[in-house]
């Protein structure tokens, strides 16, 4: 699985789990750090675990495991997938680190038409 395909599937696995405000970036052009972001808001602490949860048990499945930083109790997850890197985050906090505005010079994809 490429990066884009990776980075469509988790953002439809996060969509399929009522994931909101999902957006996919491509920043591979811009940064070193990864090929994509995947960046979604769960609607509390306990949707933004289950969101965690339920990405990587899919990915899994597909042999895929990530790095996880922040404690499953905190509202931001960071799961990297190497040349993806999904952020999960409550609305306060990613208003807070607002990753779209510092990456806005990425380009945004929109996953469902790709």
């Amino acid at each position: 699985m490429n990066a884009l395909e990776l980075a469509k599937t988790a953002a439809a696995f996060l969509d399929e789990k009522k994931a909101v405000k999902l957006n996919l970036i491509k920043i591979e052009d811009i940064s070193s750090l990864a090929d994509y972001f995947v960046i979604a808001t769960g609607t509390s602490t306990t949707h933004v675990r289950a969101l965690a949860d339920e990405l990587e048990d899919k990915l899994q499945a597909e042999g895929l495991t990530p790095r996880i930083e922040g404690h499953r109790s905190n509202s931001w997850i960071l799961m990297d997938y190497g040349s993806v890197v999904v952020h999960i985050f409550t609305q306060e906090a990613r208003d807070f680190y607002d990753l779209d505005r510092l990456w806005a010079d990425g380009e945004k994809i929109i996953w469902q038409e790709v």
